[in-house]
């Protein structure tokens, strides 16, 4: 083998390495936007993916169902192929794709019950995890269950809200009664005198009232729209 022969040899190698590398770099964390195709209109969604402390971390927004920052569950990263999961969402929604060569795209299939359709995720930049407003202590007179019905242009959604004390801030969770009891956490709550604020990030809304003679009296937020809800304690 001649002297020319084995530099290119040693210069393939050396390139056939720092491919090897670059292609074991690549990984899946970031913020990425996309689409699930939703036949007739795609669902645009956004999806942040980290790894923290040797294990996975990820949300998932979809501006369209007011969802925002979704805990992800099951993320799974085995090479090109990525993996996560809508946890206590109806039909068991799961995300399987596969990474691109370049780090810059995640394609695949997004099943949930028993139907199958695409996906497609474009990498935007770095993780973007939201840190929640510190909720502060409440008094007595707040703390437990509370019942409340939310009407939205005629439709009735009744609602229970469990709000709990701790030393260093509250924390509180809204049972949808007529949505298959589902327990929505709060992600910050607030009181200052009488008046009581809380924030639910899932699903991007908010609540502002103040207490008086037994009853929290004040509005509900969602998205754009705005309507009044008192909550009570449950009857005896």
């Amino acid at each position: 083998m001649t002297r020319r022969t084995l530099l290119i040899a040693w210069i393939l190698a050396l390139a056939t390495h720092a491919a090897a590398i670059a292609q074991s770099a690549t990984s899946p964390a970031g913020h990425w936007e996309g689409a699930i195709d939703v036949p007739g209109q795609a669902l645009a969604i956004e999806v942040d993916l980290a790894s923290k402390d040797g294990a996975w971390i990820g949300t998932i927004t979809i501006p369209a169902q007011n969802l925002k920052g979704f805990p992800l569950s099951d993320i799974t990263v085995a090479g090109t192929a990525v993996g996560f999961a809508m946890k206590g969402v109806a039909g068991g929604p799961r995300f399987a794709g596969t990474l691109s060569s370049d780090g810059k795209a995640i394609t695949g299939d997004f099943t949930q019950g028993g139907g199958t359709i695409g996906f497609n995720l474009a990498w935007k930049g770095d993780p973007k995890f939201e840190e929640p407003t510190k909720s502060t202590e409440i008094t007595k007179d707040l703390e437990g269950s509370w019942e409340g019905a939310l009407d939205v242009q005629g439709t009735v959604l009744r609602l229970v809200l469990k709000l709990a004390n701790h030393p260093g801030g509250a924390t509180g969770v809204l049972v949808s009664v007529d949505q298959g009891g589902a327990e929505i956490p709060i992600t910050s709550i607030t009181q200052t005198l009488s008046h009581l604020a809380f924030a639910i990030t899932l699903i991007n809304a908010s609540y502002t009232g103040d207490l008086k003679d037994g009853q929290i009296a004040g509005t509900w937020t969602q998205g754009p729209g705005s309507w009044p809800l008192m909550f009570k304690r449950p009857a005896k």
